[in-house]
């Protein structure tokens, strides 16, 4: 039997549920990653159960462990909940304890889920007996469609957990388990998105970060380490490679027409990337664009620019709306630090009236003007390597009044 009363967090997964024959090692990765973002957590243990995960609390703060876990990747809900013995006597007393600080605010329901086919009572008796006994202590209306307030009972071999709410997650797969990727990150809101989503998608992120100090200031750079370090929250320690590009700007803009700067900017970050993602065995680059949102990610600019890469190029944002990515960046916290203003290379040597439809040609016929091989090794060999850790130390508003 299980322990009385005993603080947990049941963790489902969704997307795991579905790989069959290679379950197991999806979720042996997500465990790993859990305990991994957990290790600071005093006596927080996770467990494998029949279909989910249980968080033991221990000593460790409840609601900062729900902070953690929600971010993680392969996570699609958390409930907060207490585990009881295996009877119906002690799942009646964890309720009249549930009441005892709880009254429903609306509706209410109760949903059953009984793995436990032992159990001597189904899933609909068991909700019909735990919802009457709510309705007598409190009079609150039941709606099993559209309540206002659930209340969780899952009954497993393991034990009964109760809870109060379901709590959504990142959802996706596990960080590790879809190869590493090298993020261009900006510092900008749609970059350390486009991360975030390709985290759910189970890979790994390094990150590449192109400044122009000392034409501008540093602000650009202690904004990219701070977005990493909120990334490394769903994966872990995050390589950060900091590039200077602002004599890379100047060449061009000493040899380019005005209308072709921005392209060339952008084909260089990607013979950059590109390098050094081969250097660091990395498969893909991401980037944050969004088709047609600035001149330079148009269909046309965006298949030019992509020819200059190596590598597989990534944009997980292609077909959202710039609404949708802020909303993202606002569930996921980045918001506030990606709008702290800052001077960025993208803000240097701009042209007023870039070029919206390159043509390879043109583009071609001005790139040899350059030493592209001489500008893209000098970068390379110049880039400054950082591992940033995970920052839990306060929300996103405090992170950005930092920097």
């Amino acid at each position: 039997m299980a322990p009385q009363q005993k603080d947990v967090i049941v963790v489902h997964y969704n997307e795991i549920a579905l790989k069959l024959g290679h379950r197991a090692m999806f979720q042996s990765r997500l465990v790993e990653n859990m305990r991994r973002r957990l290790v600071d957590m005093r006596g927080a243990k996770v467990r494998t159960l029949q279909g989910r995960l249980l968080v033991t609390v221990g000593e460790a703060d409840l609601d900062e462990i729900v902070r953690r876990l929600v971010v993680v990747p392969g996570v699609a809900n958390v409930i907060p909940a207490r585990e009881v013995e295996i009877s119906m006597e002690a799942l009646e007393a964890e309720i009249d304890r549930l009441l005892e600080g709880w009254r429903p605010s609306g509706t209410f329901r109760v949903a059953v889920k009984r793995s436990e086919k032992r159990f001597p009572m189904k899933s609909p008796e068991i909700g019909g007996a735990l919802g009457a006994r709510i309705v007598a202590a409190t009079g609150a209306p039941v709606d099993l469609k559209r309540a206002d307030e659930v209340v969780h009972v899952e009954i497993t071999q393991d034990g009964i957990f109760v809870g109060l709410g379901k709590i959504p997650a990142c959802g996706g797969l596990p960080v590790g388990t879809g190869g590493r990727v090298l993020l261009l990150l900006s510092g900008g809101i749609d970059s350390p998105v486009a991360g975030l989503r390709m985290m759910r998608r189970g890979c790994r992120i390094d990150s590449l970060h192109f400044h122009s100090v000392p034409y501008l200031n540093r602000t650009s750079q202690d904004k990219a380490r701070v977005l990493a370090s909120m990334l490394a929250r769903g994966q872990g320690p995050t390589k950060v490679s900091m590039v200077a590009f602002g004599d890379i700007q100047s060449a061009i803009v000493s040899a380019v027409p005005r209308p072709l700067r921005v392209v060339l900017y952008r084909r260089m970050m990607m013979r950059i990337a590109s390098e050094l993602a081969q250097r660091d065995r990395l498969h893909a680059l991401v980037t944050g664009e969004s088709l047609g949102q600035v001149a330079s990610q148009t269909l046309p600019n965006l298949s030019v620019i992509e020819d200059a890469a190596t590598i597989p190029v990534l944009r997980p944002l292609v077909g959202m709306e710039k609404r949708e990515i802020s909303d993202y960046a606002q569930r996921y916290e980045t918001f506030a630090v990606s709008i702290v203003p800052d001077e960025d290379c993208c803000t240097l040597f701009v042209p007023k009236h870039p070029a919206t439809a390159a043509k390879m040609a043109e583009v071609e016929a001005a790139e040899a003007l350059l030493d592209i091989d001489e500008m893209v090794g000098q970068a390379v060999a110049a880039r400054e390597l950082e591992t940033i850790e995970a920052d839990w130390s306060g929300g996103p508003e405090e992170l950005a009044a930092a920097i």
